[in-house]
């Protein structure tokens, strides 16, 4: 009785700690996929700086909600190939291969140049709805970036075709807790230093944020190499 009492504890624990694993990674994956300075992220800034702080964050909203559904578009196509990607030499492959795409996507961050997205501003503000819907189209138009969520979900190892419903679902609403503590953090940002928030500034930022992919994809790589994880 004392033995099965000691195995049902060690389940559980280790159950909790799959389960916060799950969100963790969903997190991560939320926040590197919403920091790129795209036209969304650039128009977020506007709207932050012309508007106000509610109509850039309802803007990242938008995004956020059209991210999640090129993430469960991956997820769920991911899973018929599960039995595939989850042999121990398919998964080395393929996780070496989805740090590969994401230092890809770094360089382009990198070597992009944010301010050629910026456009006009209007002078009506417009409703937050609104807001929120253009956002969410211009970033529905872009069906490249599921080649991203196919880079980090091979890199993260976020396929769980043998987990629990509630389990795969608290994994997508992290990710999209993800996207909206990034959104909520960078308009809060450009909120606060409006005053000294260039051209340039955008510049940097993204910049910034293409090194830190770059070095944590080739950080990865290497682990991945000599049989480790980082996560």
């Amino acid at each position: 009785m004392h033995y099965l009492c000691k195995m049902n504890w060690f389940e559980q624990i280790f159950g909790q700690i799959s389960l916060i694993e799950i969100i963790i990674k969903g997190f991560i994956v939320g926040v590197v996929v919403s920091a790129p300075l795209g036209p969304v992220g650039v128009l977020c800034i506007q709207r932050t700086l012309n508007k106000g702080r509610w109509y850039g964050f309802v803007t990242g909203l938008g995004a956020a909600l059209s991210d999640i559904i090129y993430a469960l578009i991956t997820g769920y196509g991911m899973n018929f190939v599960a039995d595939f990607i989850e042999n121990p030499q398919t998964m080395y492959w393929f996780q070496l291969v989805g740090s590969i795409m994401l230092f890809c996507f770094g360089v382009y961050t990198f070597r992009s140049n944010p301010v050629e997205s910026i456009r006009p501003v209007s002078a009506n503000k417009g409703s937050l709805v609104r807001n929120f819907v253009t956002a969410f189209l211009v970033t529905l138009s872009n069906p490249f970036i599921i080649l991203l969520f196919i880079g980090l979900f091979a890199r993260f190892s976020f396929v769980f075709p043998d987990k629990y419903f509630y389990e795969q679902t608290l994994g997508y609403l992290a990710i999209v807790a993800g996207a909206l503590c990034w959104w909520f953090a960078i308009t809060y940002l450009v909120n606060k230093l409006r005053a000294r928030f260039d051209l340039r500034g955008i510049w940097i930022l993204n910049r910034i944020i293409g090194v830190v992919v770059m070095l944590a994809s080739v950080a990865s790589a290497i682990f991945t190499l000599f049989g480790k994880t980082l996560y």
